[in-house]
C-alpha cells in the first residue's frame, strides 16, 4: 500500500489547489490482484456500483420471467440513470408489469442527474416523483422480486424484509464472502447497499465480462452464469438506459462497442469489467479482468479522469476507443468566459503483482 495514495493533483495556475486520494484494484476473473495503488482491500461502500449484484439477486427469484422483463428493463435495473423520458415511462412500465403504482416505490424523487432534464422540469414547474429518481428501475425490480419469493412490498426496502436477506446472501456470495463479511448501510434510494473489500467490486465486473465471454462462444454455463451473462449483454446493449446522454456510464460502453462494462457509484466509486482478450492476458490473466476504483473525497470528475487513464495505461481497447472518451479523461479547466485557468496532474503508479 502506497503511504499517501494521492492520485491527481489539481492545480490553478501553478498553485496546488486540491489534492485527490484514491484507491485501485484490478483483478482476474479468480480474484488475484493483477494490479493495485493505495489500499485495494479498502472497506469500499459500492453504492450504485452494486447494482449489476443486486439485478443478479432479482433473477435468482425467476422475477424477470414471471413478469415478462426485456434487457432493457434489466438495463434500468442497474442503471443511475438521467431521468429522461425514456428512463421515466420505462420505470412506469416496469410497475405496470409488475402490477404495482408508483406509490409502492419507496424511493424519493430528484432532481436529475442530467442538467438538460432539470432545466426542462423547471421549465414546466415539474417536481419530480418516485418514477424519477434515478434508481427507480432497481426499486421496480426489487417490487417484482419480493412477489417472486412470495413475499409482500410492504417494507420491501428494509434490511428485514426477506428480499433483502436475499440479496445480502446473492451479495455475498458472489463477492466470495461470509455473508457476515459484507457490511450494510442505507444508500441514498433508501435501499440497502453494501460495503466489502474494494478487490471484490473488481471481481463483480470480472465476471460479469467472464460471462458475457461464455456465452459469446456457446461454453456451457451454470444458472448463475448464464445471470451475469444476461446481465452483462443488457447493460452493453442498452448503454443509454443504464445513465443516458452526455453520462460517462454510457460513452465508455458505447465507445468500448460492447467489451467493457462499467456502473458508477455515488461518492466516486467505479466497477468496470473487460472481455478477454490479447490485452488482458498480456495483464497476467487468462480471461476477463474487473477493475475498481475508489476516489476517497467522492469527487466524480475526477474519478472519470483516473478510470479514463487507468484505461490508457493498461492499453484496453484502442487508441481511437480511448480518445471517445476525451472529455472525461482530460477536460479543459475553464471560467465563465472559457479561459483556461488550471489542470490536472496524475501522479500515481499501478503496483503489478
Amino acid at each position: 500500500m502506497q503511504a499517501n495514495n494521492v492520485a491527481l493533483v489539481t492545480y490553478r495556475g501553478h498553485c496546488v489547489e486540491n489534492v485527490h486520494r484514491a484507491h485501485v484494484a484490478v483483478v482476474d476473473e479468480a480474484g488475484r490482484l493483477l494490479y493495485s495503488f493505495g489500499d485495494p482491500q479498502r472497506m469500499t461502500l459500492a453504492r450504485s456500483a452494486a447494482k449489476p449484484a443486486q439485478a443478479l439477486a432479482v433473477i435468482e427469484t425467476g422475477a424477470l420471467e414471471r413478469f415478462g422483463f426485456d434487457e432493457a428493463d434489466l438495463a434500468l435495473m442497474c442503471a443511475s440513470h438521467s431521468s429522461e423520458p425514456r428512463h421515466i415511462e420505462r420505470a412506469w412500465a416496469m410497475l405496470r408489469k409488475v402490477g404495482a403504482d408508483e406509490s409502492d416505490l419507496r424511493c424519493g424523487g430528484h432532481p436529475a442527474v442530467s442538467d438538460a432534464v432539470n432545466r426542462a422540469w423547471i421549465k414546466r414547474d415539474f417536481i419530480p416523483t418516485a418514477c424519477c429518481s434515478n434508481c427507480s428501475g432497481k426499486h421496480a425490480g426489487m417490487l417484482a422480486a419480493a412477489l417472486a419469493l412470495g413475499e409482500s412490498f410492504s417494507g420491501y426496502n428494509e434490511s428485514v424484509h426477506p428480499l433483502q436477506a436475499h440479496v445480502r446472501r446473492v451479495m455475498a456470495d458472489v463477492c466470495e464472502l461470509p455473508v457476515d463479511a459484507v457490511e450494510w448501510a442505507v444508500d441514498g434510494c433508501n435501499l440497502p447497499t453494501p460495503a466489502f473489500a474494494l478487490d471484490k467490486l473488481g471481481l463483480i465486473y470480472a465476471r460479469l465480462a467472464q460471462s458475457a465471454d461464455a456465452a459469446h462462444k456457446g461454453e456451457p454455463l451454470s444458472a448463475r452464469g448464464q445471470a451475469l451473462a444476461r446481465i452483462y449483454r443488457a447493460m452493453t446493449t442498452y448503454p443509454e438506459m443504464v445513465a443516458g446522454e452526455g453520462r460517462y456510464c454510457t460513452d465508455l460502453m458505447r465507445a468500448f462497442e460492447g467489451n467493457v462494462v462499467g456502473k458508477t457509484g455515488a461518492d466516486a466509486c467505479y466497477g468496470l469489467g473487460v472481455r478477454a482478450s490479447a490485452q488482458t492476458r498480456r495483464l497476467g490473466a487468462s480471461g476477463a479482468v474487473g477493475l475498481s476504483v475508489k476516489v476517497e473525497d467522492g469527487n466524480t470528475q475526477m474519478l472519470y479522469r483516473l478510470v479514463c487513464e487507468i484505461l490508457e495505461r493498461l492499453a484496453i481497447g484502442t487508441a481511437q476507443q480511448r480518445q471517445l472518451l476525451d472529455k472525461y479523461h482530460r477536460p479543459l479547466m475553464l471560467n465563465t468566459v472559457g479561459q483556461e485557468t488550471g489542470s490536472a496532474r496524475f501522479m500515481f503508479d499501478l503496483h503489478r503483482h
